[in-house]
């Protein structure tokens, strides 16, 4: 098959491969895709970059976990009706060491979901990890119906995917953006409540939206927002957080603490499974219903990978693809 990998780590140009590796076989229990379209995230990129002084975690990796594609192979225990069905894949590189950066890739069953007709191989690529994370953020601490829910980043993959869900959860959306100039970006349709982080007051703004406060917090960056997020939340509100830009985060803790707000961190590769299969139905119920959208930005051929990956490591609009042909 053709595949991209890498040996060891560093910049995209120099470690990323692009050639021929033996076809995977499906083990119990799982099933085989073949790839059409593979999603690049902010994960894969670190891990190949050796973020946080991470380490080769197997001698050979081929990268993403994020795809879509057709199942057409299955291994024992797994349901052979499944052959010829379109899915959308999640958690492909999860402690595994062979991703979706190739035209076949292997997952367990329950990680390959059912993709409805109607919806494009380009959604369905965007929905893993950046899903899989919004969906957390959102729903781990119980329904939003009635609740208002503050989502930082609205422009970014997750931020944009938690504020949908959100609302499609109930729940009054308040969204942000770092800049007064981001604004015009977002669709008042989608997020009718959007406040730039470089207001002169951007916690008035928020509270003029939600006098009560915040109900739940979805945090991009907790070390930039942690003071503002303490000014705008309700008594027992959640921050979910799965970002930060300071390792070492400070936090207003006695007027957190005097509040009894909950401080939620998220590693998406370490959800209960439960969670993950619970996000995988509600993302698929709610993008079929025609509830969820994804920018795209950039989709480059599988050849042009090392491309890829640095645009995501530069940052900007819209997720990152690659198209797998063959």
């Amino acid at each position: 098959m053709l595949a991209s990998w890498y040996d060891q780590q560093g910049p995209a140009a120099d470690v990323l491969h692009v050639g021929e590796l033996p076809d995977p076989e499906p083990g119990p229990g799982e099933v085989r895709v073949r790839v059409s379209v593979s999603g690049v995230n902010p994960g894969d990129t670190k891990k190949r970059r050796g973020w946080l002084g991470s380490s080769m975690p197997y001698p050979r990796v081929i990268p993403h976990s994020d795809a879509a594609g057709v199942i057409d192979k299955v291994g024992e225990g797994a349901d052979a009706r499944r052959v010829g069905q379109r899915v959308w894949t999640y958690g492909a590189q999860s402690y595994r060491a062979f991703g979706t950066a190739a035209q076949y890739t292997v997952v367990p069953d329950q990680q390959a979901v059912p993709l409805p007709d109607h919806l494009g191989d380009e959604l369905g690529a965007s929905l893993g990890i950046p899903g899989v994370t919004a969906h957390r953020a959102v729903f781990a601490d119980g329904p939003v119906d009635g609740r208002t829910v503050l989502v930082h980043g609205v422009l970014g993959g997750v931020g944009s995917l938690a504020s949908q869900l959100a609302r499609w959860g109930g729940a009054t959306v308040i969204g942000t953006v770092r800049r007064s100039g981001d604004l015009d970006r977002v669709d008042p349709a989608v997020i009718p409540h959007v406040v730039a982080l470089d207001a002169a007051d951007p916690a008035a703004e928020i509270r003029a939206y939600a006098p009560d406060g915040v109900n739940r917090v979805v945090e991009v960056s907790l070390s930039s927002n942690a003071d503002l997020d303490n000014e705008v939340t309700a008594l027992d509100a959640v921050i979910a957080a799965y970002g930060t830009h300071a390792d070492r985060t400070e936090l207003p803790f006695w007027p957190l603490l005097f509040n009894n707000v909950t401080v939620r961190l998220l590693g998406s590769d370490d959800f209960p499974a439960a969670a993950k299969r619970q996000a995988a139905r509600d993302l698929t119920e709610a993008a079929a219903a025609g509830a969820l959208t994804v920018d795209i930005g950039d989709v480059h051929p599988l050849q042009d990978i090392a491309k890829a990956h640095d645009r995501v490591d530069a940052g900007g609009r819209g997720r990152v693809l690659v198209t797998v042909t063959g």
